[in-house]
Parts: structure tokens; sequence; C-alpha cells
């Protein structure tokens, strides 16, 4: 998936290398299905018409469902086709991330942490989870601290502008970087897609969108170096100046 993927167990037991290994296979399923950068996945086959979705992985057929479903939440600022080309990533990776969860949790497992490219899922806790500056190499934008989290950040940090707006079909640049925090019920698949389309929307809409939104925070970087937070987000972040954190008018 062009990222690397980590889990920390906290609470091995006997079924936890099996539950790994599993994981793991599971993850070179979804990439072998999802990956753009191969050009034998169903998914770059079915970008160039060489099959169609009742003849791909049964996974397709549902991915991609949820990002229609996802594209309609977000007023089509979400979409399966950035660029006009076919690329359910943004839904993907943090889907990928809970299948991983999904098995640890089979395997017994209660305590643990599993990270994919900007996206965390933690069972258990308290856990705490950097957020990585995109405009600083090997600092902190924040740190999100708490049990069960769902921690998504779509950004420049990793891979550079590349989250376009569907609208114009150009890279996105009003944001630096746009983490959201879901609670369980919203689930990390969601808030990582939710995430790309906030960071597509940029300052203007997106911090009113997410205020809209029940169990979903965000923590936003700007270009400039400065950041913005929705209201609710101080349950997981400690307390900060009003000169650290603003909002446009639009979202306040």
């Amino acid at each position: 998936m062009g990222t690397v993927f980590s889990v920390t167990v906290r609470d091995p037991g006997p079924g936890t290398g099996p539950a790994l290994e599993r994981a793991m296979a599971r993850l070179h399923e979804i990439d072998a299905v999802f990956s753009t950068y191969r050009e034998d996945s169903d998914i770059s086959r079915l970008d160039r018409g060489d099959t169609t979705v009742e003849d791909c992985h049964p996974d397709v057929a549902e991915v991609l469902a949820r990002c229609r479903e996802t594209a309609a939440q977000t007023d089509g600022w979400f979409t399966e086709r950035p660029a006009g080309r076919l690329d359910p990533s943004g839904w993907v990776k943090g889907w990928a991330v809970e299948e991983v969860g999904r098995i640890l949790r089979a395997g017994g497992s209660r305590e643990h942490c599993v990270s994919g490219g900007g996206d965390v899922l933690t069972e258990g806790g308290p856990w705490r989870v950097g957020v990585a500056h995109p405009l600083v190499p090997g600092a902190l934008a924040g740190v999100v601290t708490g049990t069960g989290l769902a921690v998504a950040t779509s950004g420049t940090a990793e891979r550079g502008a590349h989250v376009m707006d569907p609208f114009t079909g150009r890279p996105a640049t009003a944001f630096s970087s746009v983490t959201l925090v879901g609670a369980p019920e919203v689930g990390l698949a969601r808030t990582d897609a939710w995430a790309t389309a906030v960071f597509a929307m940029g300052p203007e809409r997106g911090p009113a969108w997410v205020e809209r939104q029940p169990g979903v925070e965000a923590l936003a970087v700007l270009p400039d170096g400065s950041r913005l937070r929705t209201g609710g987000l101080s349950r997981y972040l400690p307390p900060v100046g009003p000169a650290d954190w603003t909002l446009p008018a639009a979202a306040r």
C-alpha cells in the first residue's frame, strides 16, 4: 500500500502468535486486491477496464459501497476516484487497520495498538498517540490520549501533496495535515475517510463540518504552522492557551 504497518500487543498470550500471522496474511491479501501500486491488483485491473466488480474479490464491492456512502456523507468531498483514477485508498487503509484489530481481538487480545500509514487503532488503554508535525520532521503537532482510540491523519508529511480536491482535480493545499479522533462507534475506516475529505475541504469548510458530526474531533495544522481544533478535542489533549489554537470564523 506504499506505507508501513506496525502492531503492539500489551497482553500477549497463546493466541497472539497465530493471530499476528493471520493478520499479516490478511494485510497481504488486502494489498493484492486494492494496491494501486500493483498492476495485477483487482483495483488496478478494474480501473483499466480489464475486469468487472462482479469478477473481483468480494471485498471490492463492499469497499466501493462504503466509498459511495462516505461521498454522500461529505457532500462529495470524498471520492474513490481522485483525479479521475479509481483509488479507494482513503477508505482501505483505515479498514485494513481495523481488520488487523479484529483478528487480534479474535485471538484473545484486549490491549493492543495497530498503526498503518498515519492511522492508529487502539484497544484497551490508556494509550498515547503522537501526531506527526507535517512541517517539522521528527516533531509532534500534538499527543492524543485515551482508550479505544481511532486516530487518522491525512497530510503532506509522508507522501507530499497527494490529497486531491475532487471538484477541481488539483491537489488540496490549504491544510498541511488534518487529524481526526473518532469514537469507537465511528470506527477507524470512517474516521480515515472523513480525514481525507476534511483535508480536501480546507479550513473554511472542514472544521465546521467536523463540528456537526457526532463522535469525532479534529486537530489541523496549516501551512503557516498555526493549528486549529474542534471544541471537543480537549477531552483527548491537555489544556492549551487561546493563542495556540484558533478556528476560522465559519467554524466558531
